[in-house]
């Protein structure tokens, strides 16, 4: 039973592992524009005219730029997709601890922000 099980076990991870190294397709270039191999400079340009102190901004990546459609009600917005954390001084000088973030990148520029309520 326990041979039956560790087999079983192992058919499952080389699964994965296959599934996982097939990847996805690439996405239409001409929806998604270029793929932002770039995106932590784009959106470090960007939060420097964002951020009140962009010199003290600790960002933390939260994996690679996906395609994404934005739009609503029938309206597209697409672009990839990046997701992170900022952690700036504040006007006080003080810290805003880790907050989530995200920006919608098309031909190399930010079109859309989530997450900043200003």
């Amino acid at each position: 039973m326990k041979a039956i099980l560790l087999h079983f076990c192992a058919l499952v991870e080389i699964c994965t592992i296959v599934s996982l190294s097939a990847g996805t397709p690439p996405a239409n270039t001409e929806l998604y524009g270029p793929y932002p191999t770039n995106y932590k400079d784009i959106v470090m340009q960007w939060l420097n005219k964002q951020l009140i102190n962009p010199e003290s901004a600790r960002i933390e990546w939260n994996g690679e730029p996906k395609p994404s459609d934005l739009g609503k009600g029938g309206e597209h917005v697409y672009g990839y997709l990046v997701n992170f954390t900022v952690n700036a001084r504040n006007r006080f000088g003080t810290y805003t601890g880790k907050q989530k973030h995200a920006v919608l990148i098309h031909n190399g520029e930010v079109i859309k922000s989530l997450g900043f309520a200003y």
